[in-house]
């Protein structure tokens, strides 16, 4: 099992970056594929990207891509999301999950959730 904390976010202008964190419980972190997911109001939760087990294979929801950058560091148990040229529409909670395979496809599924980091940008 694997615990997960988010930090990181908080509240930018539009076309501000953040990097969020999530840091994960364990020693057993780099058998893990890792994601980020978002939830705004009202709105249904959706995959934001997601790295395999070895960090060597990535992938990005197509609203995100060229502008988000998932990365891991399996040496100190912890995922990143830096979120450059962020827009009004990419505001919402966002969430860590983990799921003990070598790597999760978009639209699979996660067995292990953080409690989320809220990110707020302003136009």
């Amino acid at each position: 099992q694997v615990q997960l904390v988010e930090s990181g976010g908080g509240l930018v202008q539009a076309g501000g970056s953040l990097r969020l964190s999530c840091q994960a419980s364990g020693r057993t972190f780099s058998t893990y594929a890792m994601g980020w997911f978002r939830q705004a109001p009202g709105k249904e939760r959706e995959f934001v990207a997601g790295v395999s087990r070895s960090g060597g294979s990535t992938y990005y929801a197509d609203s995100v891509k060229g502008r988000f950058t998932i990365s891991r560091d399996n040496a100190k148990n912890t995922m990143y999301l830096q979120m450059n040229s962020l827009k009004p529409e990419d505001m919402a909670v966002y969430y860590c999950a983990a799921a003990n395979k070598p790597l999760v496809l978009p639209g699979g599924s996660y067995e292990y959730w953080g409690q989320g980091t809220q990110v707020t940008v302003s136009s």
